[in-house]
């Protein structure tokens, strides 16, 4: 299983249930990463896309609200129906895309993490734990590309001792 994220210098990752920035190339590269594989979800971040449910992805929401249902993704209730659902999956196939609860939820399962890493601070009310500091090593690394008055690179990281689920 892997992350994909984009997040400031402290690791945050949104405010008011959006993203914190505007990056047009990022989202390409979301969708590069992502296109025809499986996307985990919490139900907030499901209700924050601008098309439900992502298309050409299978699209998992992770949600204990049992009123949500969805005909067009397949939803869990627990921690260990996701993990069922996942092994029905190839894992390299199975990309976890927020939200924060669901990041810090799942990082210790995954192998990879796509890290959009944008170099600022900015105001956010949403964080997700350190990936360095949990077990991530940056295996590669961009250039540094300039969009919208951002500077970022992307970063490829590698969990030295991912679990097993």
């Amino acid at each position: 299983m892997n992350l994909i994220v984009a997040v400031s210098n402290d690791y945050a990752i949104g405010k008011d249930n959006k993203l914190l920035f505007n990056i047009p190339s990022d989202l390409a590269y979301f969708k590069e990463k992502t296109i025809n594989k499986v996307v985990v979800m919490g139900e907030k971040t499901y209700f924050s896309l601008p098309r439900r449910p992502l298309p050409k992805r299978i699209n998992i929401v992770l949600s204990d609200n049992i009123n949500f249902t969805d005909a067009n993704a397949i939803i869990v209730r627990s921690l260990d129906e996701l993990f069922k659902e996942l092994k029905k999956y190839n894992s390299d196939d199975i990309f976890v895309c927020g939200g924060a609860s669901i990041y810090n939820l799942l990082m210790d399962y995954c192998k990879v993490a796509y890290v959009t890493k944008v170099n600022a601070s900015v105001p956010a009310d949403t964080y997700i734990k350190n990936i360095e500091k949990n077990g991530f090593v940056v295996k590669e690394i961009s250039p540094v590309i300039k969009e919208n008055n951002l500077e970022f690179t992307f970063q490829t990281m590698i969990n030295k001792k991912p679990k097993k689920y």
